[in-house]
């Protein structure tokens, strides 16, 4: 188990009171991760304070608002690829696939796509083959870092966490199409509306379903492997 990919994970899921008190065993982790820079772990501080000594409903309204109420803050990683198109239910289904033949089954109403999900069945993986994954979604790591950094907003650093466990060297190209990406006021219900009207995800078959990135995302763990056994968070 790798213990940072996991308290990434648990860092990143909707706050609750359970999470507030895990908080001191989690900034532990992150704090002797080797992995990071100085820089990188005093960066995570401020988050790690403030899920553990703020108001839970606070943390809560901020949560949605920042990941829920926003699609190009979404934590569901396929959204950033290609929105709601059938090519998305196709790699959905992959990667469903991909985690019962790695022996996880995610116990979460979250689609498979959500980054809280994909970290904890990467933290069950080889170290190799989940700083590849980490390093296909580098480009989309670097967007939310900007955006996280533009709202002021201490999730930032995680994301800036996960760029360096990835290893990876960013696609520029690739993050300004993210970025081109128009950001819409949390607060504003009718412009809300407008960006969530849009074809349901179909979830049936389609081999030739998914756009080069999801397909190269998902080739290196559709290898079969040893079913890794799933711990508690430690």
């Amino acid at each position: 188990m790798d213990r940072t990919l996991k308290a990434i994970s648990l860092i990143l899921s909707y706050p609750t009171r359970e999470l507030q008190e895990a908080m001191p065993e989690i900034g532990g982790v992150l704090a002797a991760e080797s992995r990071l820079t100085t820089a990188a772990r005093r960066a995570l501080r401020p988050l790690v304070e403030a899920i553990s000594e703020s108001d839970i409903y606070e943390l809560q309204e901020q949560y949605v608002m920042l990941f829920d109420r926003s699609r190009t803050l979404s934590l569901n990683l396929f959204e950033h690829v290609h929105g709601e198109s059938r090519d998305r239910g196709g790699a959905m289904v992959s990667l469903v696939e991909t985690y019962r033949d790695g022996g996880f089954e995610p116990v979460t109403s979250e689609l498979p796509d959500h980054l809280p999900v994909l970290l904890e069945f990467l933290a069950t993986r080889p170290a190799d083959e989940a700083q590849d994954i980490l390093a296909d979604a580098a480009h989309i790591f670097d967007a939310l870092t900007e955006r996280l950094a533009r709202r002021e907003s201490a999730y930032g650093a995680v994301f800036t966490a996960l760029l360096q466990l990835s290893g990876a060297k960013v696609d520029s190209a690739a993050v300004a199409e993210l970025l081109e990406q128009p950001d819409v006021d949390p607060n504003d219900l009718e412009a809300l509306d407008e960006i969530w009207e849009e074809s349901e995800v179909l979830f049936g078959p389609d081999p030739n379903a998914g756009c080069p990135q999801v397909r190269d995302m998902l080739s290196r763990m559709d290898e079969p492997a040893t079913p890794a056994p799933q711990h508690a968070a430690e």
